[in-house]
């Protein structure tokens, strides 16, 4: 096996127990823990939004440093996040002491994400949808997991939410000894001396190019769904009286799906361009949300979640790979850093807008419809714009 291949399988193991220990921290054990301490609707949806906010703040300035100085110093800085934050989860006894741990977990998952896939990126660019969707995938089998573990355990334990966050703990030490595991073997791909140009220069060409932006800000836009409907499905089972077996078959289905499906979307977007699956995706989950709130049979929300799942995959397989092939004057890290930046905007929004849609007189209907509108815009506007787009591997 070639060194760059034994570092990219590395890179995604660690990346599943990091993604693993984040997502156990919060599907389904967050929304239920936030509720016992308190916090109403309008709160919850800040408490879930609070870890993204990291994402917005250095997302980009984590990939341009990692340009200058390499990509080893801030992985580890974020696996030394993920192994403390869930430490911390035990101590909280508060809403706004459960918020605040929140935010200082979110800055794991924003280093890490926007570093790892530039260095995917630098290492692969003959098949960047390919291996940026297998690496996906193998967080998603960790962020598959966490709801089964982490809902088999607040049932094992009759409800005792701290317990679940000792999992949680395990699983954020263990993503730190193998990130620092996949370093230590010498290699630090991409990263030093791979800006091609000034910071400013390449932040400009991006910002200035109309198709990186809205390509951009349809990821927001999925991501904005994605937060809101991991958390509000939940809430959503919640209320109707279904069990903690539930919630982790609602929250799980979607991920299950996506870790299943995106690996085959991203080898399908490297070989046919990636317009179509992007349209499709947005598609596929604007109808999932648009049923969602339509009933509260249980298997048929199983059902709806996976759905949603497949149109998620869709998106996010062609996604980074589409803004990678436009950003062509800018280095790896930037460019990833200003996709995820834009990402996380989506992502800590949607959990507040949902939530203030759902706490007024339009309740969960009002709210998943509003999700679905969304996304019908979204993919009206990505098509508008993308037009022209070629086919094949850099469409």
């Amino acid at each position: 096996m070639e060194p760059r291949d034994r570092f990219f399988y590395g890179l995604s193991f660690a990346g599943a127990l990091a993604i693993l220990s984040s997502t156990m921290a919060k599907n389904p054990v967050l929304v239920p823990f936030a509720r016992s301490l308190g916090a109403d609707t309008a709160l919850l949806g800040l408490i879930a939004a609070a870890s993204t906010l990291p994402g917005i703040l250095v997302s980009l300035p984590a990939g341009s440093l990692s340009d200058i100085l390499g990509r080893k110093k801030v992985m580890h800085a974020a696996g030394a996040v993920f192994a403390t934050a869930p430490l911390l989860y035990l101590v909280v006894g508060t809403p706004g002491e459960l918020m605040a741990v929140r935010f200082y977990h979110g800055f794991a998952t924003a280093m890490f994400g926007t570093v790892a896939s530039a260095a995917i990126v630098d290492n692969f660019p003959d098949l960047k949808a390919a291996r940026l969707s297998f690496y996906s995938s193998a967080t998603i089998v960790g962020r598959g997991l966490a709801p089964f573990i982490g809902g088999g355990l607040i049932v094992l334990t009759m409800n005792n939410y701290r317990d679940v966050y000792w999992a949680v703990a395990l699983a954020g030490i263990s993503a730190l000894v193998a990130i620092v595991a996949v370093y230590g073997q010498g290699r630090d791909p991409g990263g030093k001396g791979k800006r091609a140009s000034p910071l400013r220069e390449q932040l400009l060409s991006i910002v200035t190019d109309r198709k990186v932006v809205v390509a951009s800000s349809i990821e927001a836009a999925q991501y904005l769904a994605y937060g809101a409907f991991e958390v509000f499905s939940i809430d959503y089972a919640v209320n109707g009286g279904l069990g903690a077996e539930w919630w982790a078959l609602i929250g799980g289905a979607q991920l299950v799906t996506v870790a299943l499906i995106k690996p085959l979307m991203g080898r399908a977007s490297d070989r046919r361009g990636r317009r179509g699956f992007i349209i499709l995706g947005l598609l596929l989950c604007a109808s999932a949300v648009l049923l969602f709130p339509l009933s509260f049979e249980p298997a048929l929300l199983v059902v709806l979640s996976a759905l949603f799942g497949l149109g998620f995959a869709s998106v996010t397989s062609s996604s980074q790979a589409l803004v990678s092939d436009l950003c062509v004057r800018s280095s790896s890290g930037s460019a990833m850093g200003f996709l995820h930046t834009i990402m996380d905007v989506g992502q800590f929004s949607g959990p507040i807008i949902i939530a203030l849609v759902i706490g007024s007189s339009l309740w969960y209907l009002g709210g998943f419809w509003t999700l679905s509108a969304l996304l019908v815009l979204a993919a009206a506007l990505f098509a508008w714009t993308f037009r022209d787009l070629d086919r094949g591997a850099a469409a």
